[in-house]
């Protein structure tokens, strides 16, 4: 028997549980090609999502993920899979956009109760990256937490504590190495029974090796740093994994580029510092471009406010903007045709 609540299964999921008698709770540990392995209180099984469901379904965040806690029609698969009929309620929501030309918002995880934004300290870092990574983790409703690794391969660690801090303001920063045990008892901090950790990254910053040294087991393959001072990457598929010490975590593969989805309160929390000035301009609609009194162009001009930072910043706006109105002319555009595809099919039948 598993007790759910190491997995994280809390009283407000259990309410909203209890209201479908006919199904079991279980929440999704991993998914491939529409299976998901599924943790129950009688044991692990996979899933397939209910053909009502997929049927409802119209847009890829409404299919479960990784960390979600689902209603299932058994709770063992002894007489075959298991069926998802439903997603409970998401408390926070890890997303970006999804890969490809198509416009559409992509869960990479659900139900995180922290984020670990894990850079290492060779040529991975990356602060222009970093803030991209800030925006998104703020957004999702979790807690961000910056991990340097391999901080063995750099002679200024506190050169790259203070760039870190200097994007990454009122975020905890922690460093580890992969061949000693330092800073692993700051990291096991944050665990603790039933709460979740995500972990981002691009490929090869040294996530997998931080699982392994947290489980206490050699659960995913780690390989040696390239000539080129680069990781490989190793994990191929989102999982979580429950640890002995209390806890779970969620490895994922290497995303160097995360597309920005709807991110507004996460970029005003990552650029606080850049926002600040906004109200200080002689315009209210100051544009921040070329008008008098500019307050933002002044503290660049006098130090206050760095040129990289408020072109990040833009950049990452921009880049918001244009992903959520493209997803609201596509939804628009479907609408039409579906509208079109009713007129067409009364007229037949007439």
């Amino acid at each position: 028997m598993n007790k759910m609540s190491d997995y994280g299964l809390d009283d407000k999921i259990l309410l909203e549980a209890q209201k479908y008698p006919d199904f079991y709770p279980g929440r999704v540990l991993s998914q491939s090609k529409g299976i998901y392995r599924v943790i129950t209180e009688k044991g692990q099984l996979y899933a397939e999502i209910s053909g009502k469901y997929r049927f409802e379904s119209h847009r890829q965040m409404d299919y479960p993920a990784v960390g979600d806690f689902v209603m299932l029609d058994r709770e063992t698969d002894e007489n075959g899979h298991g069926i998802i009929h439903l997603v409970l309620s998401r408390k926070s929501i890890f997303s970006r956009k999804a890969a490809g030309k198509l416009t559409e918002e992509q869960v990479v995880a659900a139900n995180i109760d922290i984020i670990f934004i894990c850079m290492s300290v060779n040529q991975d870092f990356n602060l222009r990256r970093l803030e991209r990574y800030l925006s998104l983790a703020w957004e999702s409703g979790a807690k961000p937490v910056v991990v340097l690794t391999k901080i063995d391969l750099t002679d200024d660690i506190y050169q790259k504590f203070r760039a870190v801090d200097s994007v990454a303001m009122g975020v905890d920063i922690l460093g580890i190495t992969n061949f000693e045990k330092d800073g692993y008892e700051d990291v096991k901090a944050y665990l603790s029974p039933g709460k979740t950790i995500a972990l981002l990254g691009s490929s090869g910053v040294g996530k997998s090796t931080l699982i392994n040294r947290l489980t206490q087991k050699e659960l995913f393959e780690t390989q040696d740093i390239r000539n080129d001072d680069k990781g490989r990457h190793t994990t191929t598929r989102r999982e979580l994994t429950l640890l002995p010490g209390g806890g779970m975590i969620i490895d994922t593969p290497g995303m160097r580029e995360l597309g920005m989805w709807n991110a507004d309160e996460g970029l005003e929390k990552t650029f606080a510092d850049v926002e600040s000035f906004f109200g200080q301009c002689r315009f209210r609609d100051c544009s921040h471009t070329n008008e008098p009194g500019c307050a933002v162009a002044a503290a660049i001009e006098r130090g206050e406010l760095s040129q990289l930072r408020w072109q990040s910043y833009l950049k990452l706006k921009n880049e918001d903007a244009y992903t959520e109105n493209k997803a609201d002319y596509m939804e628009q555009k479907k609408e039409k045709f579906k509208n079109i595809a009713k007129i067409n099919k009364a007229r037949k039948k007439r």
